[in-house]
């Protein structure tokens, strides 16, 4: 299945989702094996170290310390990696607001984590610019 291109056509469909949980941000040496027992939901290699992002009650559980307490927003509408301005355009507009975003971009969907006391915020201004669009 081929995703979406058209901005459009995202930002109209992106129907926000706000997914359980408090996730946070972690690094381990580069040469360093995750440790037993975490199931990370996203791990970047960086010459730094590795990038863990995990549900915080298991970094906690891991002894690990951590940064950016965030809750996750799937942006349900399948979008193609190449597509151009959908990130850009979103982030902006929660930007103007002042709600920080950290975006990743999966082979289905995008996703953003935004500072837990600002979560519902953000679904709110999504939900705006999805609503905007089909009228």
């Amino acid at each position: 299945m081929t995703g979406e291109r058209g901005l459009s056509v995202l930002l109209k469909h992106m129907k926000p989702e706000l997914q359980p949980g408090t996730f946070v941000f972690c690094t381990i040496a580069a040469n360093e094996r995750i440790p037993a027992g975490l199931n990370p939901l996203l791990t970047f290699r960086e010459q730094e170290g590795t990038t863990l992002v995990i549900l915080r009650d298991e970094a906690q559980a891991a002894g690990l310390s951590y940064a950016f307490a965030s809750r996750l927003i799937t942006l349900t509408v399948h979008s193609a990696l190449d597509a151009v301005g959908f990130l850009a355009a979103i982030t902006a507009r929660l930007a103007e607001s002042g709600i920080s975003a950290n975006a990743v971009s999966a082979f289905h969907h995008d996703h953003l984590f935004v500072p837990t006391n600002r979560a519902d915020d953000a679904m709110m201004l999504l939900q705006e610019m999805s609503v905007r669009r089909m009228g």
